[in-house]
């Protein structure tokens, strides 16, 4: 493992015609850490991550990903990423195995290790007895599941999720949250981007929220209370957020 930061994006700028999605953001993932990113619908989130991801260029900025930059190595940095976007592509007619297998191999991850990491993780999501049946006859939360799995089948540096909970149960969003625990105390990063914000409170180390493609405030929930323990985040959320009149 690397001793640089998960994530470090410096100046991120991205616009659609007359539209600035996301306006000279710098955002960091610390080692050892959950980051909640939070904001209204049209903040700009999806559109970081996808940068963040080297799913869309930005227009201004830079992203390393543990050391490795996005744009001079891509294919290292990419290596180092795990991501689940808030609408995974899976192919439908590969079985679970299959798919994580494909995954497996981009990654040049040795077969016999995908077996054991998927396995593992199925098992604790509960989709062990679903990984021979086509993707195709999945739920929702199967194939969030899935996707989870194959995100983490190369034991990535960063972990970025996108609505993870969507469509999870109970037992599942709480294993999420414990996979994700996991990760960070062993020393990875993970960046989680969620409406939820009670789940957000409870499980991230740090928050940091985004309006308009700027950064509003951030910092560790204590931290956001100012002094104030009656505060909840989403206290602290609405207040930062809510329209001003007049």
């Amino acid at each position: 493992m690397t001793d640089a930061a998960p994530l470090a994006a410096r100046g991120l700028t991205r616009r659609f015609g007359a539209l600035t999605a996301v306006d000279g953001l710098d955002l960091d993932v610390r080692a050892g850490e959950i980051l909640g990113f939070l904001g209204p619908n049209g903040a700009g989130k999806t559109t970081t991550l996808r940068m963040c991801a080297g799913l869309l260029r930005p227009d201004a900025g830079e992203v390393t990903i543990a050391g490795a930059s996005l744009a001079r190595d891509a294919r290292e940095a990419k290596r180092q990423l795990g991501f689940v976007p808030d609408r995974p592509f899976l192919y439908e007619r590969l079985t679970g195995a299959e798919f994580l297998e494909v995954v497996g191999a981009l990654y040049e991850v040795a077969p016999a290790v995908v077996r054991e990491r998927a396995g593992a993780l199925a098992a604790r999501l509960e989709l062990s007895s679903a990984l021979g049946d086509p993707i195709e006859s999945y739920s929702l939360g199967m194939r969030q599941k899935t996707a989870l799995i194959a995100s983490l089948i190369h034991d990535p540096a960063l972990l970025m999720l996108d609505e993870p909970l969507v469509g999870l149960d109970p037992l599942g969003a709480r294993t999420l949250k414990d996979v994700l625990r996991e990760r960070a105390a062993r020393g990875f990063g993970v960046l989680v981007s969620t409406h939820l914000l009670e789940v957000a409170e409870r499980l991230c180390d740090r928050v940091l929220i985004l309006h308009r493609g700027r950064p509003l405030a951030s910092g560790t929930i204590d931290e956001l209370r100012r002094g104030r323990a009656d505060r909840t985040l989403e206290d602290v959320f609405l207040e930062l957020t809510r329209p001003t009149e007049g």
